[in-house]
């Protein structure tokens, strides 16, 4: 027999995952505490969302005196309307050009009207590299989610 949730029970999952998103967004920043970067990031992004969210985009690295362009895909998690994002910060922990691409995870929350929003994002790779971005966000959005994006290297 299937039953529904009760609304009390919807209210407290929505409240963990809430703090798990909080959680997981206020820890990022010590995992670069103390650290020296090793490269800068520079990235354009789209995120479009309605329940889910698809991310789209492309970027630099810029790693032991060298420029290295990427494409950025990504699925998440939350949110509604769409966006540009404009970013650019420092890479740590990354020790071979082979560690930077791959899946890297995202917590959020905000909004954006016009051209309001500006803010921090910290994402982790699962080889431990951790970028720290300074974003600049455009459109027309509620976001509260999150996300994983994938960066590919061009080729």
């Amino acid at each position: 027999m299937i039953t529904s949730i009760s609304r009390p029970c919807r209210y407290r999952a929505m409240g963990a995952i809430l703090l798990l998103i909080f959680v997981a967004a206020s820890t990022m920043p010590s995992l670069a505490a103390g650290k020296e970067p090793v490269g800068t990031i520079e990235m354009k992004e789209l995120n479009i969302a309605w329940i889910g969210s698809g991310n789209f985009g492309d970027g630099k690295l810029h790693f032991n005196g060298e420029t290295y362009p990427f494409k950025i895909t990504g699925l998440g998690i939350g949110g509604f309307g769409i966006s540009t994002i404009d970013a650019h910060g420092d890479v740590y922990d990354l020790k071979t050009l082979a560690d930077f691409p791959g899946a890297y995870g995202e917590a959020r929350a905000g909004f954006v009207v016009g051209t309001v929003s500006a803010g921090h994002l910290w994402l982790q790779n699962e080889k431990g590299v951790v970028l720290h971005l300074k974003a600049e966000r455009e459109g027309l959005a509620l976001s509260l989610g999150a996300d994983g994006i994938v960066i590919q290297m061009d080729e």
